[in-house]
């Protein structure tokens, strides 16, 4: 914890929370809106993010995709800054050089601006509109639907995004991580306004959002305009509807199969882990790497070198609720997926048996320095990673993590082999494209 916390201002409405390195947290006393700052005064640009604790894991049947739908929604105006009175979002930033998006994933939804400093007060200003006062209306619904469904058809046509779907749809039998983050396609072209208008006054309320700044601004200045803005909105009256669904214990090996035209096949295996928060993931983000972090991981000698495969990639996925390690290959022509199957395995079962080297434990961890180091680099940057680390429900991972790599073991490292990936809790992919 940082000792200069009195050097900090104090500003009315607002109470500080906790200084963790640079980061430092707010709490805005009106509604229970979270604020993380981290002041630059040197950059010429600062980042605005509001993260909305709300993603696909909040949806349900009928309604999946309903948080990126509304993603697109959000940017059709709000009361003060639309059409008609010529303040839209790309009217007020992006002619000003701005950076204006918004992303869309499992445990989160963000919407953010990177703009020249002068311009952070109107980014502030439209993202407070927008929280409770954005236009949702039928014929946006209708407009933006056909853009929408292009996005999910546009996934149906990439094997891995296609084997992906699969692969999660089968994994995760009651868990909401069954449904795809774009929804499924009836979903997106029935979904009525009135369900979406639901789920936005269900969640989008200051006690479920985190306003972060990073850049060049005055801490002070940018406090007192969170104060006046975001200050009018009040809590959510009732609480926000709990997402408390647990995945069963999976009591065996599923397997899927997807087959499609096309001329590349690959397999996917995927292990369930625990959420982003357990103590495990630090060793378990080092294993991700030894396996297919460059030529000389475990799975691109035993695959790629030998010509059974062109390519491979290990995914450690972190997120609120306990969830995947994936590791997908794309195989090389005329081998067959039994073939690739049997080696992944044989290069995970010694991992198990005979554990990993010192050098390949340095070099997984000079890869991760790296990876975080990246995390700070430029505004944009730090926000999306400080966004992901408040989706997973704690902000201050973005700073303890890197002493929590350090500290991983050979040992560890074997022993979490040894406890995820079991072939009772797998699930083993197969995309076959007709064409091959």
């Amino acid at each position: 914890m940082r000792s200069d916390i009195p050097l900090l201002p104090a500003v009315p409405g607002v109470s500080f929370v906790r200084s963790l390195e640079d980061i430092h947290e707010y709490c805005l006393d009106a509604n229970g809106l979270q604020i993380l700052l981290s002041s630059d005064l040197a950059a010429p640009v600062a980042g605005f993010m509001v993260t909305y604790r709300v993603g696909s894991r909040n949806e349900a049947i009928g309604y999946t995709g309903a948080t990126h739908l509304l993603e697109h929604l959000m940017f059709k105006g709000s009361e003060n800054f639309n059409k008609e009175k010529g303040g839209t979002i790309w009217d007020l930033l992006e002619t000003k050089g701005a950076l204006v998006n918004a992303t869309t994933w499992n445990d989160r939804t963000n919407y953010f601006e990177v703009v020249p400093r002068e311009h952070l007060s109107t980014a502030i200003t439209l993202e407070a509109d927008r929280m409770r006062r954005a236009f949702l209306k039928e014929e946006d619904r209708v407009s933006e639907m056909p853009v929408v469904r292009n996005e999910f058809e546009r996934g149906e046509n990439l094997p891995m995004e296609a084997l992906d779907k699969q692969l999660w749809a089968l994994a995760y039998e009651a868990h909401p991580y069954h449904h795809p983050t774009i929804g499924w396609r009836s979903d997106i072209e029935r979904v009525s306004i009135e369900r979406l208008k639901k789920f936005y006054d269900d969640f989008y309320h200051p006690d479920n959002a985190t306003v972060s700044i990073i850049g060049g601004f005055d801490i002070e200045e940018a406090l007192t305009a969170v104060v006046k803005e975001f200050g009018t909105h009040t809590k959510m009256p009732t609480a926000h509807p709990a997402m408390h669904t647990e995945e069963p214990k999976q009591e065996g090996e599923r397997r899927a199969v997807v087959k499609r035209a096309g001329h590349t096949n690959m397999i996917a295996i995927a292990h369930k882990i625990p959420a982003a928060t357990h103590a495990d993931l630090p060793a378990l983000l080092l294993l991700s790497l030894i396996l297919s972090d460059g030529k000389t991981s475990r799975l691109y000698r035993a695959l790629v070198d030998s010509a059974i495969a062109t390519d491979v990639t290990t995914q450690c996925y972190q997120f609120r609720d306990p969830s995947l390690l994936t590791s997908y290959i794309t195989l090389a022509p005329r081998v067959r997926h039994e073939v690739v199957e049997k080696q992944v395995k044989q290069e995970f079962g010694k991992i198990i048996t005979k554990g990993i080297t010192a050098p390949e434990l340095a070099r997984a961890k000079r890869s991760l320095r790296a990876y975080t180091a990246s995390r700070r680099d430029g505004p944009y940057a730090l926000l999306s990673s400080l966004n992901e680390e408040i989706a997973v429900g704690d902000w201050t991972r973005f700073v303890t993590l890197p002493q929590a790599l350090s500290r991983v073991t050979s040992k560890d490292v074997q022993k979490i082999a040894k406890k995820y990936l079991v072939d009772d809790q797998s699930t083993v992919g197969y995309f076959i494209a007709t064409n091959a």
